[in-house]
């Protein structure tokens, strides 16, 4: 065999008849996930953010177009940890969905809403970069678990976010929101059933507000609450929600108000409640939740 440049389609395939092995088939379909570490989407005021892309490929697809899911890591508003997750969203990746991870500012550098500001830039940067990464620019979903839920519900609803948008012309608009046993209430005492300083400076909530007491202000707690800022005339992208019945970290109940509240103003929302669940957890990632998943996207971004 000569030596030279092969291309794959020139390169002649082994056919040599070995006793004892066996020849397994392929397609050349079979997809696989090709990982893009740290890439840097902005620096403001001198913190770099970065995205986790997960990327599928197949050996006949080398370059898929494919919709994307920009998924918020969810760390109760503090520093994430934007790879503790990847081995479970790229079951999504393996189904034919880019997947871009998060990184927000944390509120001990920046209070609310930068996380949501983050996000929708997020979205922007895949947008510019769409040929780049191989995504469909119209065909854009966010999603995100517990503080990422939060994130992932306001990126979506929020539509004047211009002073922040640090793509200028580029829109951060959404086809769909995925929300994964988010945390986006603190109205309720038993929001967060385990945590004993609810709402108080040093709580997760009262961090991501500016360090405040929010058992002072219920302004400041409808604020941050999702479900107190849907109107009949908030236009929210189809939603969908997932929620253990056994969260000991965001109550179960939280996700329901939310989700009665979407259904009052005639919003596209449906609610899953994950049986025996806790706060995260494999439950998430099965075969029947990531289908329903995907009849949600591909019903999304038609």
């Amino acid at each position: 065999m000569e030596v030279k440049e092969w291309t794959y389609e020139e390169f002649p395939e082994f056919a040599e008849e070995v006793e004892g092995a066996e020849r397994i088939p392929t397609t050349g379909d079979e997809i696989g996930v090709f990982y893009q570490h740290d890439v840097e989407y902005a620096e403001i005021d001198g913190e770099k953010l970065h995205l986790q892309i997960l990327r599928p490929l197949t050996r006949n697809r080398p370059n898929m177009i494919c919709p994307c899911v920009v998924f918020v890591q969810g760390s109760a508003w503090f520093k994430q940890d934007v790879y503790i997750q990847l081995p479970r969203v790229a079951k999504l990746a393996e189904r034919g969905y880019v997947v871009a991870v998060v990184e927000y500012r944390h509120s001990g550098i920046a209070p609310f809403p930068a996380q949501i500001m983050d996000t929708r830039n997020a979205v922007r940067f895949m947008r510019v970069h769409a040929e780049e990464y191989g995504i469909d620019p119209e065909k854009i979903v966010v999603a995100g678990d517990s503080s990422g839920g939060h994130t992932a519900m306001f990126a979506g609803m929020i539509h004047d976010d211009v002073e922040n948008n640090l793509f200028p012309g580029i829109s951060a608009e959404v086809k769909g929101i995925l929300n994964f046993y988010g945390s986006c209430s603190v109205m309720k005492e038993d929001s967060n059933p385990t945590q004993l300083l609810h709402c108080q400076p040093d709580s997760p909530e009262g961090m991501v507000m500016g360090h405040v007491d929010l058992r002072e202000s219920e302004e400041l707690r409808r604020r941050l609450s999702v479900e107190c800022n849907i109107e009949k005339d908030s236009v929210i992208p189809p939603t969908i929600i997932f929620h253990g019945t056994k969260d000991r970290v965001v109550n179960c109940e939280g996700s329901v108000i939310l989700y009665r509240r979407m259904k009052e103003c005639g919003k596209d929302v449906k609610l899953y409640l994950i049986e025996g669940a806790d706060h995260s957890g494999n439950e998430f990632w099965t075969e029947q939740v990531l289908d329903i998943m995907e009849d949600f996207i591909q019903k999304a971004v038609r």
